[in-house]
């Protein structure tokens, strides 16, 4: 059994963000990378499958340049998975080109599964593991919060408008993009990481047709500031009446 894991290197949640100089991108000196969250639900899932099948095998994937994803990918290995590889990108590819990327690296494989995150939290588009099942001409669900491994095929759950939930059953291979809830991703190992250390990352360069992004940013802005907090003193009656004066006439919602 071949398992696969395509994962992403984000920015950590706490990152200060600061626009680049033409405003048409994001500064990222200094940055602290991490594996998306999501991501790493997709890996412990791929684990916890590698367990119950004696000889299964996890391989990491990411895209990106390899300097840069190197560690993240190490961090996978710490955790776990087998093996790893790099499409190595200088530029950062949009999530058709991602895609592509991926499936042109897999394309030759033999994967029983492939998991993903829901979505990345840079970016927050949720396309890529969709796009990635189209272009193998495999299923696919998202939003996954249950899998069950049945063999041949698939039982997964998946979160749907409403707060409601489906149940479908997929044959194998498919794609499965890992939700919030899924599992509880384990930690790094310090034996993990010294094993990690010593692995060797397969780099693959990305093709000028798979690596082609069609989506171009021209112009990034930082969400306003918040307004202050307005604290009301005084009796109840008079809180009151300066509350509905606020919201008639700063606010104006009434």
């Amino acid at each position: 059994m071949e398992i696969y894991v395509c994962v992403k290197q984000v920015p950590d949640t706490e990152t200060k963000i600061k626009l680049s100089s033409d405003g048409k991108g994001v500064d990222l000196t200094g940055t602290k990378w991490v594996i998306n969250p999501y991501d790493e639900f997709a890996i412990e899932e791929a684990l916890k499958l590698k367990a119950q099948n004696a000889g299964a095998t996890v391989t990491v994937i990411s895209t990106g340049p390899k300097a840069q994803v190197s560690e993240t990918l190490r961090t996978a290995l710490a955790m776990g998975a087998d093996e790893a590889a790099v499409i190595d990108s200088p530029e950062p590819l949009d999530s058709l080109a991602t895609a592509k990327a991926l499936a042109a690296f897999l394309k030759d494989k033999k994967p029983t599964v492939i998991f993903t995150g829901k979505t990345a939290i840079d970016d927050n588009a949720m396309a890529v593991p969709q796009i990635l099942a189209d272009q193998l001409q495999i299923p696919h669900a998202t939003v996954v919060s249950k899998f069950e491994f049945k063999g041949e095929s698939v039982l997964v759950e998946r979160e749907v408008e409403g707060g409601s939930r489906e149940i479908i059953e997929l044959r194998l291979p498919a794609v499965i993009a890992a939700n919030k809830g899924l599992n509880t991703p384990r930690y790094a190992s310090l034996p993990g990481i010294m094993k990690a250390k010593k692995k060797t990352l397969q780099e693959v360069s990305a093709s000028q047709k798979s690596s082609d992004s069609k989506v171009v940013y021209s112009d990034y802005q930082l969400p306003a500031d918040r307004p202050s907090c307005k604290i009301l003193s005084g009796e109840v009656p008079q809180q009151v009446s300066e509350l509905v004066k606020a919201l008639r006439e700063e606010v104006k919602v009434i």
